[in-house]
């Protein structure tokens, strides 16, 4: 059986890696979606083979389509996931999937009435071929029992991307911590095998663009879970003079080792991206990681054809949203002249 999936929401680039990826692993893309005409241009012309038709409505209502994708303003993917489900169609959206915890309780009943599945796409380690070999080797027991894990996920604000306004708009983006660290929480989860976290502390601040007063350029997280402890740093600083859109690390921590993993850029090193370093009693071991495989959206499909969860679980993709929805919350913001 062939997934047949619709892109509605067009209004961030990830849409475009997603369709292809859903493509690549054998699901057909059949219509697309925006209320913007921009978002709408740019993906027909990615995509021009696609159908797009006159609104959501017409995608949600058709029985042939099986799966909405969305990469819409944050704080409409939520209300679209629910339409999705009550629609019998199930909904991947780019992170984050909800900006505010009453979403996530929606979208949690939902979920649990129709049976259908809302998941976000955490590409930091579903997309990125050395996250991937590290969670092999963690599994494999290569370090042992992961007891730490520092995860760095700093942006470029401007550059090659042409911001849009809501970026900056608090209620619209959800925080920089529900924004990005989202992505170290689902790691934090996966890589130490704790089914939730403790958010000890977090905090957020806005350091160099007082233009915009609703905006977070930097943000930390402290969490604990009952065997592992990790602490999260985000931020939208990074220096123009950087090759990569941002110098993205994880360190894991083991009883018996250590990972490291350079996801983007090798400072003053190798070239590219995926670098994973690995230390443990046997000695230090550098693995180019750039052509593992990436199995996610394939076990995606097979999970909506056979109702399994091999990709991923429902359960761990709400915790982890869930969490990071609860540091936001709980985070101190610092006045410009606070040192941090």
């Amino acid at each position: 059986m062939t997934i047949r999936f619709a892109a509605v929401g067009l209004a961030h680039p990830h849409i475009f890696d997603m369709t292809r990826r859903l493509r690549k692993a054998g699901a057909h893309l059949t219509a697309c979606w925006d209320d913007d005409p921009d978002n709408l241009a740019a993906f027909v012309q990615a995509f021009p083979d696609v159908e797009h038709r006159r609104d959501a409505a017409a995608i949600l209502e058709d029985p042939a389509i099986d799966l909405i994708v969305s990469a819409a303003v944050h704080d409409r993917r939520a209300a679209l996931g629910v339409r999705a489900m009550r629609h019998e169609k199930d909904f991947l959206c780019a992170k984050p999937g909800f900006t505010t915890l009453e979403q996530w309780e929606e979208v949690r009943c939902v979920c649990a009435e129709t049976g259908r599945r809302y998941i976000v796409y955490f590409g930091e380690r579903f997309g990125n071929p050395a996250t991937v070999r590290a969670g092999e080797l963690v599994q494999q027991g290569a370090i042992g029992r992961v007891v730490h894990m520092t995860g760095f996920g700093p942006h470029r604000l401007f550059g090659r991307i042409q911001r849009p306004l809501w970026v900056f708009q608090r209620a619209r983006y959800g925080g920089i911590l529900n924004d990005l660290a989202g992505h170290q929480i689902d790691q934090f989860l996966f890589f130490t095998g704790s089914p939730t976290a403790e958010i000890v502390a977090a905090g957020v601040a806005n350091h160099h663009h007082p233009q915009f007063p609703e905006f977070e350029d930097f943000g930390e997280v402290l969490l604990r879970s009952e065997h592992a402890s990790g602490y999260i740093r985000v931020d939208w600083l990074s220096p123009a003079g950087l090759s990569a859109w941002g110098d993205v690390r994880l360190f894991l921590q083991g009883t018996d080792g250590y990972i490291e993993v350079r996801k983007t850029c090798d400072l003053q090193g190798r070239a590219g991206g995926d670098h994973l370093f690995l230390v443990d009693h046997h000695g230090e071991q550098y693995i180019h990681a750039a052509e593992a495989p990436l199995p996610f959206m394939r076990l995606f499909l097979d999970d909506l054809r056979d109702r399994t969860e091999r990709a991923v679980e429902q359960a761990h993709i709400l915790e982890a949203s869930r969490l990071a929805l609860l540091a936001q919350q709980a985070a101190k913001r610092w006045n410009r002249s606070t040192s941090v």
